[in-house]
């Protein structure tokens, strides 16, 4: 399940822009051989917003374009296809039978400005920074410099797929 929360004014939310957020998490999902039934929460927002959670949850006191809160813990240097391969999950990581992935924070005022600066759609750069999103909640990091190498290579691949 893929639920999705508007709050922001700033930007029109489509049905276009949400049925892709919803196909490329769902192409991410099954790129990464997440074959169980799964539940991530996208919240779309503006810069303000993103910057106060940017702050309450991570001491940074700037704007971001997306942040990621997963609910899955992994072992360091791992990824959820690595590790929870034939898993049993716990009661506490399931929701009405979906495992809790987690949570995604997007600014669509940021996603904007990022389009422009970037040269291509506001639909494409929504889009990638879910992927990334994704895979953050998938136990992705680009903390060190092959990690980062790594989750980029991962990103494309999946954009690739969804075929945007």
């Amino acid at each position: 399940m893929i639920f999705i929360d508007n709050r922001q004014n700033k930007l029109e939310v489509t049905q276009e822009l949400e049925e892709n957020i919803k196909g490329v998490i769902q192409c991410a999902l099954k790129e990464e051989n997440v074959n169980i039934p799964c539940e991530i929460s996208v919240i779309f927002i503006d810069n303000e917003e993103i910057k106060n959670i940017n702050r309450e949850n991570r001491n940074i006191d700037k704007v971001t374009d997306v942040l990621s809160f997963p609910m899955l813990e992994y072992p360091e240097g791992s990824v959820f296809k690595q590790v929870y391969v034939n898993h049993e999950f716990e009661e506490s990581d399931m929701d009405d039978g979906n495992l809790v992935l987690g949570d995604i924070a997007l600014s669509l005022e940021r996603a904007e400005e990022q389009a422009q600066e970037f040269g291509h759609s506001f639909l494409r750069e929504a889009c990638y920074l879910t992927v990334h999103s994704v895979l953050h909640l998938l136990g992705y990091d680009h903390m060190e410099e092959s990690d980062k190498k790594i989750m980029r290579q991962r990103e494309e691949e999946i954009l690739s797929g969804f075929k945007l």
